[in-house]
């Protein structure tokens, strides 16, 4: 069945090209993305920069862990992509190298973020929810990964987010968040200039 969907996935992008094109673009391009919403979460100046902050530090340190657990599986487990286990009939879209797949790292990294943002802002994280899926469908039809490979990874990164909200990890992140907010707004002049408006305004 695994390997009957890949197959059947990476044919369909064999023959449309209109589809396969734009979506090679977005799934090399994926972990620039995803590290750019880290970035923008950890640099959020408007009036829900605490709660952003908190959110860009769990994300981090989400993919993080789930990387290092997702390299560990991989390694031990072994498996072949799909372009190496059946080279005649799966044609990979974009370079790889043939190393094991299970899990897919790209797809345990995407959720990890996606999650660990959903989790605290609401309508953002279910913007980069929707994107880490089209991630992790887009290396299946790309012939990168089974579908399994990226399903074990949206799982892997998923649960080790859902880590985050145990109340002692919570607090340890969000400690190092406030305090690194504290150390970012010290360096930049203190108040950002929003807050010493309103805070005048309401004098």
């Amino acid at each position: 069945m695994d390997y009957r969907l890949a197959h059947a996935l990476d044919g369909f992008s064999a023959h449309h090209d209109a589809f396969e094109d734009p979506l090679g673009v977005y799934v090399a391009a994926s972990q620039y993305l995803f590290a750019a919403a880290i970035v923008v979460l950890l640099l959020f100046p408007g009036a829900r920069r605490e709660l952003t902050r908190r959110a860009g530090v769990a994300a981090a340190a989400s993919v993080g862990a789930a990387l290092l657990i997702a390299h560990v599986l991989a390694t031990a487990i072994d498996r072949p992509r799909p372009f190496v286990a059946h080279a005649a009939t799966i044609h990979p879209f974009l370079v790889h190298a043939a190393d094991p797949g299970f899990p897919s790292e790209h797809a345990t990294a995407a959720f990890a973020i996606a999650t660990a943002v959903a989790l605290r802002l609401r309508l953002p994280g279910a913007i980069i929810l929707a994107l880490a899926a089209l991630l992790a469908a887009g290396r299946v039809f790309l012939g990168l990964h089974y579908p399994s490979d990226v399903v074990a990874g949206a799982a892997l990164g998923a649960a080790i987010a859902a880590l985050t909200l145990l109340p002692p990890v919570r607090r340890r992140l969000d400690a190092v968040a406030d305090a690194a907010g504290r150390r970012a707004d010290s360096a930049l002049g203190g108040q950002p200039s929003w807050l010493r408006g309103s805070v005048r305004g309401g004098e």
